[in-house]
Formats: structure tokens, C-alpha cells, sequence
């Protein structure tokens, strides 16, 4: 195989993102195989017309369920709003074509469920988008960790701050609807936190939560692009239905514990997606504000010289570096959905399945599930409830 034939649910923002990534692989990673961006899909006509000149893809269509069926495509991307996920990852199962999604996987435990399933009995590869696994400093935490560097581990705790709808007059945008997004904070931020806290420290074992939607009305939003919004402060409004922040406690199977908080309420954040590890033998910090660099401490160290040091992970020993710039020279968010894009090609080249897969897609949601079983009922709930 020495191309994947694409077909993009979806143009804006991660549809940018992606795009982005599938036109940086042939350049910076020449021996990975080709993504061809044969065909993007939207509603919007007029938009998606825009987008597939500006972004450059082959073709359009306006509807997915005529995308699925097409013969020249090879791999459905999924990255339209969480209510249109499913539908389309089974429909994508069924024509036998390969799925990247982005998360959360599915609105529901059950729905995630259903559609691992279908994905491993049609036999396709299947990919979920967990890109801040990719960001080289992170992917060091991940080798300290595993090689032992840090001893037994102790602590995980995260945050995913932002401040993008502190304005109660900002619009009821999708992403504050719950029949379209799921949830809110939880689900987008918290999501990141729990596929990362999985990937670095190991499975979750019990959690306890709490939650509050702090503005409980907004305007109903006449035009909507990422996380930007036009509506009317004197014009109608609509409830919201999500959460604005959840934090939550956890105690992983290995026996450390963990804390998350994940808020949209955290004036002076743009976007803090951060974590600290904590073991006998060191601890580790990174927030993505700061991407490149990893603060990492050794309890070995001489005395007189023991503190955090900063890790600037652009050597080309670091992973993904040798493909970019010189040492020193910094990579961005983007960055992490070329390496993203990469993990897939390589999986379609070595014949298995990438990770993240829906495999971890839903064990993420089985975690996202318990903590809003644990703040409804009020007490611990153990992941083993939800088999």
C-alpha cells in the first residue's frame, strides 16, 4: 500500500487540524505512506466549497452516508459534532472502510461500545483522537515512566483550564448542548486528562466526582466556527444542558491516586492542559502552554543541586524531532496531529491496529461514565460497575 484514499466528515475546526496534518506527512515524513485528501464532507455548501480550496482536498459531498459508499475511499475521519459519531463510524464499519474518529468516541458508554464492535467484526483499522499523546515532551514523560525512572508511582494529578465562555452572554453553542455534545467540561477537557492519565499511569480503579453549570442560560447562537460564536444578548435563549466544570478523584489500579479538574470557568486560561507525576524516585510536570519543555525532578541528584529541571524535548532523540528543525527549534499544537496522522499510516504499513484505538475510546468513556454516576448517586463508584 503506498496511499490511504481519505474521506473528511467534517471542516473546521478539527477539520483544519487534520487537514493540516495529512498535507505536512509526505513533507516531514517521506517514508510514511501518503494520505490522499480525496474528498471532504459538510452541510454548508457554501462553506465546504471554501474549505475544500483552502484546505486541499479532490471533492466534496454534502452528505456522509454518499461518502461512506464512494470505492475511491479507504479511511473515514470523523471529527464532526459527538452526536454524529456514531452513526457514521458504523455506517463507515459496514462499507469496510478504515475510521479515524475524534473524541470523545461516542456520546454513551453503550453507543462507544457498539461501535468498537462493529469496527473488529468488519475487521478495519480504527483510531481515536487523542492528539496531546503526541506532543514529543509527553512521550518522554511516557519513557520515564515506563523505564522505571521515576519508581513507584504515587500521584497523577491534572487540570484542563479554560475561560472561553466565562461571559455569560457568549452563545449557546453545540458544545453546550448535551444531545449534541455529550457533555460539557467533562467530556471535551476531561476526556484529554483521562486518555492521558491511562496512557502515562495505568488503568482507573474507583472515582468520586462533583460538577456545577454555573450559567444555566445563554443566547441562542446565530453562527458558530471552533470555539467562536455570534448571538444576540437581547435576542432568545436556550438552557444549557452540559456541565461548565467537573473535578473529580480517583485511585488507579496500581494503587496511585489522582485528581482531575476540568473547567471552561478558569478566568486567565486560555487553554492549561496540564499534569504532574509524582514517584518515589522523581516527579515529572508539563503543561501544554509550554509543549516543549518537560519538568522533570530525581530524588538521586547531589543535594546541593536537587530542583526541577527543564527538558526542552526537541532533540532529534526525542520522538518525532528528527523528522522537524534543529535542535531548540520549537514545535506547535499542530505538530501533534502530523505525529497523530503518522501513528495511523504507520499502523495501515505494519498491518495493525494504531493507538490510540476505540479500544482506549472506550475506556475513556467508561471513566467519563463513572463520574457522572458517582455525582448523580453522591459516592465512589468502581470502573468494574460499568463491564
Amino acid at each position: 500500500m503506498d496511499k490511504v484514499r481519505v474521506g473528511m466528515v467534517g471542516y473546521k475546526f478539527m477539520g483544519k487540524a487534520h487537514s493540516n496534518a495529512y498535507r505536512a506527512l509526505p513533507m516531514f515524513f517521506p517514508d510514511s505512506i501518503k494520505p490522499e485528501m480525496t474528498a471532504i464532507c459538510g452541510r454548508d455548501p457554501q462553506g465546504l466549497e471554501q474549505a475544500k480550496t483552502q484546505f486541499g482536498w479532490q471533492s466534496s459531498e454534502t452528505d456522509w452516508k454518499e461518502l461512506v459508499k464512494r470505492d475511491d475511499i479507504d479511511l473515514i475521519d470523523i471529527n464532526a459534532p459527538s452526536d454524529a459519531h456514531k452513526a457514521i463510524a458504523l455506517a463507515a464499519a459496514e462499507a469496510g472502510k478504515h475510521i479515524f474518529c475524534e473524541k470523545p468516541l461516542a456520546l454513551t458508554l453503550e453507543d462507544s461500545r457498539e461501535m468498537l464492535e462493529a469496527a473488529e467484526k468488519a475487521g478495519v483499522k480504527h483510531m481515536v483522537g487523542f492528539n496531546y499523546r503526541f506532543a514529543p515532551a509527553v512521550q518522554l514523560a511516557k519513557k520515564l515512566v515506563s523505564d522505571g525512572r521515576l519508581g513507584e508511582i504515587y500521584h497523577f494529578r491534572a487540570v484542563f483550564l479554560q475561560d472561553w465562555i466565562i461571559d455569560p452572554n457568549f452563545p449557546l453553542v453545540w458544545r453546550l448542548q448535551k444531545e449534541i455534545a455529550g457533555s460539557g467540561s467533562h467530556g471535551d477537557l476531561g476526556a484529554h486528562l483521562i486518555d492521558m492519565a491511562r496512557f502515562l499511569v495505568g488503568e482507573f480503579d474507583e472515582v468520586i466526582g462533583m460538577s456545577e453549570t454555573f450559567v444555566k442560560e445563554r443566547p441562542i447562537a446565530s453562527t458558530m466556527t471552533g470555539l467562536s460564536a455570534k448571538g444576540s444578548e437581547d435576542g432568545p435563549r436556550g438552557p444549557v444542558t452540559v456541565d461548565d466544570a467537573t473535578v473529580f478523584m480517583t485511585r488507579f489500579a496500581g494503587g496511585a491516586l489522582g485528581s482531575f479538574e476540568a473547567t471552561r470557568f478558569a478566568a486567565g486560561h486560555r487553554c492549561t492542559n496540564a499534569f504532574e507525576i509524582n514517584g518515589s524516585k522523581g516527579s515529572i510536570k508539563f503543561d501544554f502552554e509550554r509543549m516543549n519543555e518537560l519538568q522533570v525532578y530525581f530524588t538521586d541528584d547531589a543535594e546541593d543541586v536537587q530542583g526541577f529541571r527543564r527538558v526542552l524535548a526537541t532533540d532529534p532523540s526525542h520522538a518525532y524531532m528528527d523528522a522537524w528543525w534543529p535542535a531548540g527549534h520549537t514545535i506547535g499544537y499542530e505538530h501533534t496531529f502530523t505525529h497523530e496522522m503518522h501513528e495511523l499510516m504507520q499502523a495501515f504499513a505494519e498491518d495493525r491496529q494504531p493507538v490510540p484505538n476505540f479500544v482506549d475510546g472506550v475506556k475513556c468513556q467508561e471513566v467519563l461514565e463513572a463520574v457522572d454516576r458517582s455525582i448523580a448517586e453522591r459516592r465512589w463508584v468502581s470502573i468494574s460497575e460499568l463491564a
